[in-house]
């Protein structure tokens, strides 16, 4: 089902939440108006959604402004530890000093809901939708997730190549909204190849090993078995997490284009599996996430 009043009820609120905050100039046009047709890429912010553990990175924002999703209409608010449960609105600064180098404005979804919750798909993908709504026409989506390539290490960022959808869901299905998207959209491309190469240059350049590869998502919130891991890892994936994949459907829906990014946590090797507690999984997520958050810092203003 595609909630298209509650939307619009959730974004009209954050939008006046930073308009009250930081006035209405700090706000592209597509933002004010609530209309995402309206703004220029190069005059919209970007949108980015923090992962398990990642919360982190709002810290280097400028002039950031909070609004917890209690203080949205209709929001639903994540029961997982290690999502803070916030929109955050501020400035990552430009590559120099000088007073007229603003940077780049920013809208991050600091943690989010999941299916295994009880959540509903237009929930999940509540915070995407609003993101569209304040004029984000580019959305980095993080997560942390369970390496299934052997070639990769706990520790690493893998950079998202495609998409597998296990969770048994779209958030598409039911009555389509036209104004959002088509009925029928298009995913030969999930994740944009130009964002993808940048990322890829930008971790070059930093020195930082950036992995490429497959994110399947499931539902949860069991870990997979043995069994699962091996089926998983055939079907071409290298990677899964519990999340991503129903947000990425909805932001190509609206039109986003889409960088995807997973802090590798813990490596699922099914001849030899370990538990995974979620005490390790953020404590991992924690370490990965600096790397993560460098990275996203030296793309943002190229975007």
């Amino acid at each position: 089902m595609q909630n298209f009043q509650d939307v619009q009820r959730a974004a009209a609120a954050l939008r006046e939440a930073i308009q009250a905050s930081h006035g209405a100039s700090s706000l592209p046009l597509g933002a004010r108006r609530l209309d995402n047709n309206a703004s220029p890429e190069a005059d919209a912010p970007i949108g980015i959604v923090l992962g398990t553990g990642l919360s982190c990175m709002v810290e280097r924002l400028q002039d950031r402004l909070v609004v917890p999703y209690a203080d949205l209409p209709g929001f639903p608010a994540s029961s997982v530890e290690g999502h803070a449960g916030a929109f955050v609105w501020g400035r990552f600064p430009g590559a120099c000093d000088e007073d007229d180098c603003v940077g780049r404005y920013a809208l991050i979804q600091q943690g989010r809901c999941h299916l295994y919750e009880g959540r509903t798909p237009a929930e999940v993908c509540m915070g995407v939708r609003v993101m569209a709504l304040l004029g984000v026409k580019t959305l980095v989506i993080t997560n942390a997730a369970g390496g299934l390539n052997p070639q990769f290490d706990a520790g690493g960022i893998m950079c998202m190549s495609d998409i597998i959808n296990h969770t048994g869901h779209s958030p598409l299905t039911g009555v389509n909204v036209d104004d959002w998207g088509p009925r029928f959209p298009d995913m030969c491309a999930p994740l944009d190849a130009d964002l993808r190469a940048l990322a890829l240059e930008t971790a070059a350049k930093m020195g930082l090993r950036l992995e490429r590869g497959v994110y399947i998502g499931v539902h949860g919130p069991e870990m997979e078995t043995p069994a699962e891991t091996r089926m998983y890892r055939q079907w071409g994936a290298d990677a899964v997490g519990m999340s991503t994949v129903l947000e990425i459907i909805a932001a190509r829906h609206m039109g986003m284009r889409v960088l995807g990014l997973s802090c590798l946590t813990n490596k699922n090797l099914p001849d030899c599996m370990t538990p995974a507690p979620l005490e390790e999984i953020l404590a991992m997520a924690a370490v990965t996430g600096k790397n993560l958050g460098r990275l996203i810092r030296a793309m943002v203003t190229k975007l």
